[in-house]
């Protein structure tokens, strides 16, 4: 009796969330359909809203569609649909860049921006986190570093192969076709290498949970109207967002660029970065680390091999995505610093100075704003990439037999 009534309270908090998401996201809804037009700043906000929105209903679809789809390969593709807001607002740009080529920065702006998140920001935080709950619960375990599993060398040896490949856009001057071939190929190469990889089974918490335990129909139902609801949000919110953002920045006297970089990805990140966090407290670091390693890796081929063809699609040159000297800039030092991470990863470990050092070399660029500063920290990206590989050599061997 009483585990009926945990379960029916469980459930009303659960439906309680989901009401609440559909609620931040209804007057942008209501906005789009009866075509009123918003002050930049107030549409950055009521949009904003339902992007966030959007990613929780898909983050809970997609963790609660785990118990059907089981394993590694259920895993990348659950967290490629996780990003998908990210992906729409990127996409938008790209697309609207192919008849309006004022729009080509903002493509890369938005992308360089998450993928310098993951890194500089979220894995710090989840290493944080994770100290935290172990030295809290006083369990044992390294207290002053994240342990990950040996499989994930897979994802650590891609998104080296993806780096690497990436060092060449920038001497090109634009993201080309042949980037989506081989960015994209290597995505999908990814996906065919950790086919039938089994995941140790994932505590479900909140909304995932409580859909989880109903009956497989309804379940599956359930999961279906989740990823619904959040599709409809996206193409309803992600084009006015990012138009927002670009009137918001004129507006405010703001950048419109670094507005684009940095608040669209927050909004999209966001909810995904709470849930490996969560499980860092509950001192499961290697499950939110995968999470989020699943995701950048996502973002680092996937997400710029569809560039090229959205912005072929709104009527750009086959040729490419043309890249301005700034675009160039955030392109290679978004590159070194994933060079760091790869290398600070090679030994499966990601330790509280390690975490602090891509910390600090994220937020210098915010305490001195000059452009030139930005080779500057590549470079110092790249040096320390380098020297930690030198060090850690003997752990090579292993990383490239993961493939």
């Amino acid at each position: 009796m009483s585990g009926e009534i945990e379960t029916t309270v469980t459930g009303r908090g659960a439906a309680g969330r989901v009401a609440l998401a559909l609620a931040v996201a209804a007057p942008a809804l209501v906005v789009r359909l009866a075509g009123v037009e918003l002050a930049p700043v107030a549409a950055v906000l009521v949009f904003g809203a339902a992007v966030l929105a959007s990613v929780a209903l898909l983050m809970w679809a997609s963790e609660a569609a785990r118990v059907d789809i089981s394993g590694s390969l259920a895993l990348a593709i659950l967290a490629l649909v996780a990003i998908l807001p990210e992906y729409a607002v990127d996409i938008y740009f790209a697309y609207t860049a192919g008849h309006r080529p004022e729009y080509a920065a903002y493509a890369t702006a938005n992308m360089t921006g998450a993928n310098r998140l993951l890194i500089g920001v979220a894995w710090p935080l989840l290493v944080g986190f994770a100290i935290y709950a172990v030295r809290r619960r006083q369990k044992r375990g390294d207290r002053n570093a994240v342990q990950l599993a040996p499989h994930r060398r897979t994802e650590i040896i891609f998104l080296a192969m993806a780096t690497v490949y990436a060092l060449v856009i920038p001497l090109t001057g634009r993201l080309a076709w042949y980037d989506s071939i081989v960015l994209g190929g290597l995505f999908a190469l990814y996906l065919w290498r950790i086919r039938g990889n089994e995941e140790g089974e994932e505590e479900l918490t909140g909304v995932a949970a409580t859909v989880a335990v109903q009956p497989a129909g309804r379940r599956r139902g359930l999961v279906a109207a989740l990823f619904v609801g959040a599709g409809i949000i996206i193409l309803a919110a992600a084009e006015p967002f990012a138009d927002a953002l670009v009137g918001a920045g004129s507006s405010l006297g703001i950048d419109e660029f670094l507005l684009v970089q940095w608040l669209a990805p927050i909004a999209s990140e966001a909810p995904e970065v709470i849930v490996a966090i969560t499980f860092a407290l509950k001192g499961r670091a290697d499950d939110g680390m995968g999470a989020l390693l699943a995701a950048k890796l996502n973002q680092w081929t996937l997400l710029i091999a569809t560039l090229p063809l959205a912005y072929y699609v709104g009527g750009g040159e086959f040729a490419g995505l043309p890249l301005d000297a700034r675009q160039t800039e955030e392109l290679v030092l978004t590159t070194a610093q994933t060079l760091l991470g790869v290398a600070v990863l090679v030994d499966l470990r990601l330790t509280r100075g390690e975490a602090i050092l891509l910390f600090a070399l994220f937020a210098v660029q915010f305490v001195v704003p000059s452009p030139n500063i930005r080779y500057i920290i590549a470079a110092a990206y790249t040096v320390l990439a380098v020297a930690l590989l030198v060090k850690q050599r003997r752990q090579l061997p292993a990383l490239i037999k993961a493939l």
